[in-house]
């Protein structure tokens, strides 16, 4: 099972509503046009994101601002908010049905089921570690040095 793509387009909400938060308003079509998608998925994704005390929202298009710190927000905090993976069957669909007759499909789950929890506790333990002001810092870096690119670029071409 893939983790959903609300999760990256809530990493990407996050960091947009820092990026551009001087702005008049960074409502659910701004951040649609940012993100590449349908305005309505935006506004579920802020719905949960809201829900789970990350981002306020107001009724309107006056948009959405953030409820803590950057620092305070894990990207583990945005993959439970927007459920990213199911609760009861994890980060990996397992096959329903093995075939109780073969000896593989009879003990295939002895032998997987712990090594893909394992594998699930260590991705989310990593998520933990990583704040949305990371993202937002290399973000930041990332874009200054193409404006830089950019500028130079444009010096080169008018000497």
């Amino acid at each position: 099972m893939q983790i959903t793509s609300k999760f990256t387009i809530a990493v990407h909400t996050i960091t947009a509503l820092d990026y551009f938060r001087d702005m008049d308003r960074v409502n659910s079509e701004f951040l649609a046009g940012s993100i590449g998608v349908n305005p309505v998925i935006v506004r579920n994704v802020l719905s949960q994101l809201r829900r789970a005390g990350i981002v306020n929202t107001r009724r309107g298009s006056s948009g959405a601002t953030l409820a803590r710190p950057l620092e305070e927000i894990t990207l583990y905090d945005l993959y439970r908010a927007v459920g990213s993976v199911d609760e009861e069957e994890g980060l990996f669909h397992f096959h329903e049905q093995p075939n109780a007759a073969c000896p593989v499909g009879r003990n295939i789950h002895k032998v997987m089921d712990a090594r893909l929890a394992a594998v699930q506790q260590t991705m989310e333990n990593e998520l933990k570690k990583m704040t949305m002001a990371d993202v937002v810092s290399e973000i930041r870096d990332v874009i200054d040095r193409e404006n830089k690119d950019e500028s130079s670029a444009g010096e080169r071409i008018s000497d």
